[in-house]
Formats: structure tokens, sequence, C-alpha cells
């Protein structure tokens, strides 16, 4: 059996192919496992780490705002689509996959699009509860269509067929307690753990915000450990710690957190975007968080996804332009010290867990090959 994922643009959209990729090895230890990407995508780095092999298309974004630079670059992307269905196709025809799966971001779109104009077994899943453009583009040509969320049913009256499925999670999630992460991260007193990020590729504006949480945090004694996640902004955001007079390891401050799995099982608290990805982790840790969604992704969906939590009150929902780094710390604060408020936040997430999503995926996507 020989499946391929296509994925890209952020961990959001990789992480979920990454889970499903492990039990389809786990219930087929024959199986092929390739993947396909962006050529100036993430995908490349987390895909490799996880052990697959990965080839990249030339493709691009398709941006909304209006300006001659969003013009141009749009224009570039028009441009690449050819080259990268081309590539595509020729990549289908070394691979021969029995299934392709897509699960969101423009570098899926080619290599869905011609695996379904070649009849190879198709579909797609969107972790959101408002599709991305990809998605709404394939989900008339593929033979199904997954989603995370329930509401985002309506979206998908052309598709074939639709299935609420939940979001996937790796299963490195589940294989550690609280206990044991600490451990692994040479954890071994009694202060509790923040951990921080926003998005994969991080976020200036708000990272800049960090800035002032991190002085606050430093001012105040460092209560608590810290773990935060610059993205791209690392190197500026290492600059400005240097110039403030903070000092901080790369222990606390670093481009990318690799240990996602370790590190979200030994916090106490996180201080996040909304992806529903991340989200999806969220739950089924039942970690209580601080959400602050992403103001600048189409039809607001992060602010939907985190609205479902901040309802059932596993999290604190609050809006990019209103929040402080002052802010953010003295919300963190108060939730650390009310150890019955974090717990009874856990038992609400854990409501909206969906567990066995990858499984339930599986199933789904063994029954196109039968």
């Amino acid at each position: 059996m020989k499946v391929l994922f296509t994925c890209g643009g952020s961990a959001g959209h990789v992480n979920p192919a990454l889970a499903v990729a492990q039990v389809f090895q786990a219930r087929h230890p024959g199986c092929e496992i390739r993947f396909i990407g962006a050529e100036r995508g993430m995908e490349r780095q987390l895909v490799e780490r996880a052990g697959y092999p990965i080839d990249v298309v030339k493709v691009s974004t398709f941006e909304r705002q209006l300006s001659w630079k969003v013009v141009r670059h749009n224009l570039k992307s028009v441009v690449k689509l050819p080259v990268g269905r081309f590539q595509a196709r020729r990549l289908l025809r070394q691979f021969q996959p029995d299934l392709v799966v897509g699960t969101g971001g423009y570098a899926s779109f080619p290599a869905v699009r011609e695996a379904a104009r070649l009849g190879i077994p198709t579909a797609i899943h969107e972790s959101n509860a408002y599709p991305g453009l990809t998605t709404r583009t394939l989900a008339g040509k593929v033979d199904l269509v997954m989603v995370g969320f329930p509401e985002a049913r309506a979206f998908y009256r052309k598709a074939r067929r639709v299935e609420v499925t939940g979001t996937p999670v790796r299963e490195e999630f589940f294989t550690l307690d609280r206990t044991q992460a600490r451990l692994a991260l040479g954890l071994t007193d009694h202060q509790p753990l923040v951990v921080s990020f926003w998005g994969s590729q991080g976020a200036a504006h708000m990272n800049h915000k960090t800035l002032d949480l991190l002085a606050q945090w430093s001012r105040e004694g460092r209560p608590f450990h810290y773990i935060h996640g610059a993205g791209r902004n690392f190197e500026e955001m290492s600059q400005a710690l240097e110039q403030r007079g903070i000092q901080v390891g790369e222990d606390v401050v670093r481009p990318y957190i690799h240990d996602m799995p370790t590190v979200m099982a030994a916090a106490d608290l996180v201080i996040c975007r909304a992806g529903a990805s991340t989200l999806g982790e969220l739950t089924a840790l039942g970690k209580p968080a601080i959400l602050v969604p992403s103001p600048f992704v189409a039809a607001n969906h992060q602010y939907k996804n985190a609205k479902v939590l901040a309802d059932r009150g596993g999290a604190v929902l609050m809006e990019e332009a209103g929040c402080s780094g002052e802010q953010l710390y003295r919300t963190a604060m108060a939730l650390l010290a009310d150890g019955a408020k974090r717990a009874e936040m856990g038992r609400a997430l854990k409501t909206l867990a969906a567990p066995t999503a990858a499984q339930d995926i599986y199933q789904a996507l063994y029954a196109l090959l039968r």
C-alpha cells in the first residue's frame, strides 16, 4: 500500500497528516508513506524530522488584500500553478500512490487536484471551523471531505461525501504525563510551567508583546518556568531581549518548539493562537489556555475556533488588538494561582476532545481503498 499526504504552509496543516500517517504505518507495517509540500514551506523540516520522505512543488499563496504588492504576488502565484501541477503529476506517476490525502494549506492543491484527475482515490481534511480556499476549491473534486467541526459541514454542499472526524493529534502527545514530561525537560522543582507560541511561523506583533511579558516576568523574580517559541522573529526577539538587559537561555526563547508533545504535556498553562490543530492538542491533553486568535486569517476563523473553547469554560479568550504583554502576564499569574480553576478548565476541554480522530480518519480513508 502506498499513501501520499500533501500539506503545508504551517505546522497546523502538517501535524494532522503526520498523526494519520502514524496510524497507517501502525496498521500496515509495510505501507509506504510519502509527502508533497511547497518548496519554501516549513513542511519539509517537520516531515523529515518525523522520518518521512518529502518532495516539493512550485506553488504559492493567494492573498486577499488590495495593493500593488499583493497583485504582483498573486500574479506570480498564477504563473506557478501550471508548473506545480506538472511537477505534482510527474511525482504521482513516479510514486503511483493508492491514496492521496490533503490536509490543507496551499501546498496541497496541485497533488490532490492532479490525483483526482488521474482517478486516484482522494480525500481532504479541514481542521478549522471555516474552510480555507484550498479545501473549498477541492471539495467538489475529491471522494471524501473530512472536517474537524460539525459546523463546517455547511460549507461543502457540492462535496460527494462529508464526515465529521475531529482533528487528529500525533501519538507523541499521549506518551508522557505531566510528571514524566517535566523530568524530560529537567524541571525538578515545584514551579509551574507556562508555554507560549504564536503559530509555527511566529507573529512579529505578538512577539513584541511577549517581550513585555518577559520583562514583567523577569522583574517579578521569574515566578514560573517559561518556554516561548518565537518562530521566524527569533533573531530580532533575541536582540531585543539583549537590548533590554533580559538574560534568558535558549531553553526559554526558542526558534521553534520541536519537542512540543513533551513541552505541552509538562505545561500548566498555554498561551497561543487558536489554529484548529493547536486546539486539538489542547483539548486532547486538557491544558488550560489563554487564546489570542490571529485577526489575519480568512473569515476570522481562529476567533470562531477559540470561542468554542472559551464558551465551554476551557480557555480565556483575548483579542490581539486589546491585549498587552502585561495583561497576558497578569492573566497567567491569576490562573496559576487558582489550581481549582485550571482543573475545571481542563475538564471542560476534555469534553471537546476527539481522542480517536486519527483512528476515525484512518477508517474513513481505508474504506476508500476497499
